[in-house]
């Protein structure tokens, strides 16, 4: 979690050329390990895919439209109005090689809107899809998906500046591409329309970033903190470049988020004691809604354990209860911002002083 330069940099054999402002790569739709997937235009405009050395242009409104990808072995099989073709990559563009609209669908499941290009490689016995995008439609995406539509305006343009600052300084996560959808590295779904507040906050706060001793930092946030937040110490995980500091919430302190639930002795073993860590491991088997934060107490009950706890998610940064409590009550975003990262400065991104 060191701050960097966002490089643009061929994704691909046919990439675009790097627009205005700075590009991230996602890879998406991971959850569902998906073997095939479908692609097709979301807007007006045209999709040229390259599959091999050939070339398919998607056109909206005619019967060359959707394609498929599938992965029988190794490589892709690319399928478009009875052409098939074997690829190791395929990539997706504008007619100009610049970013687009685009749907990406796993049939029977799901299908969602992006807009950037698209690089599709199998990886590990599945197929996977990377969207190269802008930051701020990264941004957007994230806060978008992160908070409900009634979130007060500067509780979300804190969520903005957050979610930019990982979006900054976070790479590294993963090895071919930057960052992926799920909340591994953040949340990230279709980009907000224009007009929502998403949007707005993100538009708003456009290239700030939280920095501490003058380099950003990607910046932490829970779903609801229990009272005070956490530090990385408190459980168990890297605080990186950022020490962070406990601070009372007070929307969590004096109405706290209550849970209560039953696990079993084993499920206790790999729990007590392994902070963060161990919370995940217990709901990668039980189910993500299972622990759902490190402040608990424990007791046995008719064989099995009760964990009586409060709180939503790892405790650590950024409240988002905490952030629209006091956006409620009129605090501005700086504010909200300055609550939960003390020892913070909020700087405007300039790739001329190397971030």
């Amino acid at each position: 979690m060191r701050g960097r330069t966002l490089l643009c940099g061929l994704l691909f054999l046919l990439a675009a050329p790097c627009a205005f402002g700075q590009q991230i790569q996602v890879g998406v739709l991971g959850l569902f390990h998906p073997r095939e997937i479908t692609l097709s235009p979301a807007g007006r405009e045209a999709i040229v895919v390259t599959a091999g050395d050939q070339v398919f242009v998607l056109e909206p409104g005619t019967r060359a439209t959707i394609a498929r990808i599938e992965m029988p072995a190794t490589d892709l099989l690319f399928q478009l109005h009875g052409r098939l073709v074997r690829a190791a990559e395929i990539h997706a563009t504008g007619r100009n090689r610049q970013s687009a609209a685009f749907l990406l669908g796993i049939p029977g499941k799901i299908s969602r809107q992006y807009q950037g290009t698209l690089n599709v490689r199998a990886m590990s016995a599945e197929i996977a899809p990377i969207v190269t995008m802008d930051l701020e439609t990264a941004v957007a995406s994230v806060v978008a998906a992160e908070l409900t539509q009634d979130t007060p305006l500067e509780a979300l343009k804190a969520q903005a500046i957050a979610t930019r600052s990982y979006f900054v300084a976070g790479k590294g996560r993963h090895h071919h591409f930057d960052f992926c959808d799920a909340t591994h590295c953040q949340f990230l779904r279709e980009p907000p329309p224009s007009d929502s507040l998403a949007q707005m906050a993100t538009s708003a706060t456009r290239g700030l970033v939280l920095t501490y001793e003058g380099k950003p930092f990607a910046a932490m946030f829970t779903r609801s903190c229990s009272g005070h937040t956490r530090t990385p110490a408190d459980v168990g995980v890297s605080s990186g470049s950022y020490p962070y500091y406990s601070v009372v919430c007070d929307a969590c302190y004096t109405s706290p988020v209550r849970w209560t639930r039953r696990i079993s002795e084993q499920d206790m073993g790999r729990l007590l004691g392994k902070g963060e860590a161990g919370r995940l491991a217990v709901n990668r088997t039980l189910g993500w809604n299972t622990v759902l934060s490190n402040n608990f107490a424990v007791r046995r009950e008719n064989g099995g354990v009760v964990l009586e706890g409060t709180g939503h998610g790892h405790g650590i940064g950024l409240c988002q209860r905490g952030a629209r409590a006091m956006a409620e009550g009129g605090a501005s975003f700086r504010e909200i911002i300055s609550h939960y990262f003390p020892n913070t400065s909020l700087d405007s991104l300039d790739t001329s002083t190397g971030y």
